[in-house]
């Protein structure tokens, strides 16, 4: 008899504005793939605009700062990613960061900006 280990994963909890967000990316002319499943800390959104891919965060802009924060394993994540990626709390802040494109002055990350790696937990 042959036994077989199952790993079930947790359904991926979505902030409330996500969907939101993702009706206006879209109505803007976005591209949306929903990435919360992968879970580890990766973003919630890929996203794809004008030729550029963007990775977006999404958190709920209504909750108090605390309710807010990136989780240990997002913090960990984005402190390890060597792109651009955008923590977002709004349409307004989804959309302006599509149109603002990515920043080309050396900054490594789309703002509103994920905390500093200092900030950040890592794995060992």
């Amino acid at each position: 008899m042959s036994s077989t280990i199952r790993f079930v994963r947790r359904a991926a909890k979505v902030d409330a504005n996500q969907g939101e967000i993702v009706k206006a990316l879209r109505a803007h002319g976005a591209t949306v793939q929903s990435l919360a499943a992968v879970g580890h800390g990766c973003p919630d959104l890929l996203v794809g605009y004008q030729g550029v891919t963007y990775l977006m965060e999404i958190k709920d802009g209504s909750l108090p700062p605390s309710r807010k924060r990136l989780t240990p394993d997002e913090a960990a994540w984005h402190a390890s990613w060597k792109g651009l990626a955008a923590v977002i709390e709004s349409v307004d802040e989804a959309l302006a960061c599509i149109e603002k494109g990515p920043d080309t002055t050396g900054d490594s990350r789309l703002g509103p900006v994920s905390p500093a790696p200092s900030q950040a937990r890592r794995a060992n």
